[in-house]
């Protein structure tokens, strides 16, 4: 019966035409003038029955409505001041008001699906409901569905009005911008004169980009600016992808490249609320290497640049800082667990070798480090502690869970993410927690402790620990701890070649002095002779895609992680990669390995897949996938990176 009326002018159109044969078959046949008359008569029938049938079908089922609904009636809702449809059972328009026709230009909707005039929603989803917004013919309403009967009244409210200043009200909201000149010091160090004329041009540029918007700009402090934009520019600034940062760093030598670090915020409704989280958004800028831009917005971050190396801070006064802020919290607990990430390494263990020597020793506590040996890669470190250490140091997650105390303090080394941990349950039933990471700051970061010590700039862990035990008493620190923490920054720094700065010597000279032996620390990274086919495999398959040098391997053994981390590491040796990425593991989980010499931010690409890590080291986990869709993947992500780069 749907749009049965357009068919009734054929049908008597065809009823006139067999009429008029009819009369002209007189002449020829008495029998052809009955047919076709005949003929004529049904077809006249037929559409009577049918306007018949569905004028009955929509006064019952407006009937039905308006027995649902007291003092309803057709009648009554064409004097409504709005759109009103009533569509049947079957999501079919039958009735519909003139304001309703005037929306449509005048056309008549009878018999068309008021999904139609839904975009996006469909009328079963959202009858009853609290209604939904939609745009219709340039305009836009909050449309009403309410079920009577057989059938749905759908009442369209405009409000186009509201919504457009409501828009304009959220686009002219204050994003209040603060800025930092990330390096300034190493400028400084260069030549008073030349940072001058450097902060000068920074400057310069930051005004610039405040004026090509008309927000307010002010210098706070030395290397310190804020600047006020309209939420609305933040759009288009986002869709350029902060074409401030590319200007910044075009200011500088080749030795130095000026950086800066940006913290946004959106979505505050107060200038003072804004300004509280751009320091959140700056600080997370920081950590994460500077170079970038942070947008935060409801608690969630964007980030975008994050290509230049992060500065080596020369300044020792953070770190002694931070040295007797751990003193204290370790003077106040009864026990000291220290823990790292997952699937940890020498510098995971390393540093923790080192500082659970001077926890026992120097403070007296009882303490231990918690790993889990069977998923360890620094499984000949920790046979050598084992080996020369009195006493062993180590415990699993388990037993930890059952020593541990309201008063105990957990040292986490080497990460600074909750789902990263070697137990997170350990974590959350500590009360007092201690951070000592050298990875560039993620989100999703543990924001509970006590004493927070994150240096993105720093090699590795164990490097950090260093200084720290250097301003303690490190009287007990022996030969054994000072290869273990040797090991961890020859490991993070592929033997003093990448992120080695003087604070990189100055913390290896220190352990040279308290007996480290390099030669204890070289054996430290031999691997069998079936890892080492692995990694040439692995090394032998792998494909050149932009530079990136990808590789895969589908085997389950028990050495396949530190085959498919030797595999990334060898690759970059081939001449034109600048970052090569491993993937392994099984059908339920992907693991991906990603290295690089620094002139592509790995961390960046290991995000867009879910995972991080340092500029020059990350990694990341894909559940529910196979090897090559995780490679399509890294595929998608390593253009991504890439083309926001150039």
């Amino acid at each position: 019966m749907k749009k049965h009326w357009m068919l009734v002018p054929w049908f008597i159109i065809f009823s006139v035409v067999m009429l008029l044969m009819a009369f002209n078959s007189l002449r020829h046949s008495t029998l052809e003038f009955y047919i076709e008359a005949g003929a004529a008569v049904a077809t006249a029938a037929i559409v009577a029955l049918l306007t018949l049938t569905y004028r009955r079908y929509i006064r019952r089922t407006v009937k039905s409505s308006a027995d649902s609904i007291s003092g309803f009636s057709s009648q009554h809702l064409e004097k409504y001041k709005y759109p009103v449809a009533f569509a049947d059972s079957d999501g079919t328009v039958i009735w519909c008001n003139a304001r309703f026709r005037k929306l449509l230009g005048g056309k008549s909707p009878e018999g068309d699906p008021i999904d139609s005039f839904l975009p996006g929603f469909s009328v079963i989803d959202i009858t009853d409901g609290e209604g939904v917004d939609i745009a219709l013919e340039g305009r836009e309403f909050t449309v009403y569905c309410v079920s009577a009967g057989e059938g749905v009244i759908c009442h369209f409210i405009e409000n186009t009005y509201y919504k457009e200043t409501v828009r304009e009200y959220h686009s002219s909201m204050p994003c209040v911008t603060l800025i930092t000149f990330d390096n300034a010091d190493d400028f400084i160090a260069s030549s008073e004169e030349y940072y001058s004329t450097v902060a000068i041009s920074v400057e310069a540029n930051l005004q610039r980009w405040a004026n090509e918007y008309g927000a307010m700009y002010k210098k706070i402090s030395n290397n310190r600016y804020m600047i006020i934009f309209r939420d609305a520019d933040v759009d288009k600034m986002i869709e350029q992808r902060f074409p401030i940062l590319k200007d910044v760093r075009s200011i500088g030598t080749t030795r130095h490249i000026a950086t800066i670090s940006v913290g946004l915020c959106r979505g505050c409704k107060t200038v003072r609320e804004s300004e509280l989280n751009a320091r959140k958004a700056l600080e997370m800028a920081l950590g994460r290497g500077g170079d970038q831009v942070a947008v935060i917005k409801d608690n969630s971050y964007e980030f975008f640049g994050g290509t230049a190396a992060a500065a080596e801070k020369v300044s020792k006064v953070r770190m002694r800082v931070i040295a007797n802020a751990i003193s204290r919290a370790v003077a106040d607990c009864d026990k000291a667990y220290l823990m790292g990430h997952r699937f940890s390494d020498l510098d995971c263990v390393g540093a923790a070798i080192g500082m659970q020597c001077i926890m026992e020793k120097t403070f007296k506590k009882y303490s231990r480090i918690v790993i889990n040996k069977d998923t360890s890669m620094a499984r000949e470190l920790i046979d050598y502690a084992q080996e020369k250490l009195e006493g062993d140091i180590f415990t699993t997650p388990d037993d930890a869970l059952r020593g541990i105390t309201p008063k105990s303090l957990l040292i986490i080394l080497d990460t600074h993410l909750k789902q990263a941990l070697e137990s997170p349950g350990l974590y959350e039933k500590c009360k007092k927690v201690v951070v000592i990471d050298h990875h560039r700051k993620a989100v999703n970061y543990i924001d509970n402790a006590l004493v927070f010590c994150h240096e993105p700039s720093a090699s590795s862990a164990s490097e950090m620990c260093c200084e720290i035990i250097s301003y303690l008493d490190d009287t007990p620190l022996g030969y054994i701890q000072a290869d273990a923490l040797l090991s961890g920054i020859t490991l993070d720094t592929k033997n003093f070649v990448l992120k080695t700065g003087v604070r990189t010597f100055e913390a290896a000279a220190y352990l040279r002095k308290k007996g480290a032996n390099t030669l204890t620390v070289k054996e430290m990274f031999s691997g069998s002779i079936d890892t080492y086919r692995e990694k040439v495999e692995i090394v032998c398959n792998s494909e050149v895609y932009r530079g990136c040098a990808i590789s895969s391997s589908d085997k389950t053994t028990d050495d396949i992680r530190l085959a498919a981390a030797q595999a990334a590491d060898e690759m970059l040796t081939l001449k034109g990669i600048f970052a090569s990425f491993v993937i392994f593991g099984d059908t339920q989980k992907i693991n991906i390995s990603a290295r690089s010499y620094g002139r592509m931010n790995v961390q960046l690409v290991m995000e867009k897949l879910g995972g991080g890590g340092h500029q020059t080291m990350a990694a990341t986990q894909l559940y529910d996938t196979t090897i090559e869709e995780a490679r399509q993947k890294l595929i998608g992500a390593i253009d991504e990176v890439l083309d926001q780069a150039e």
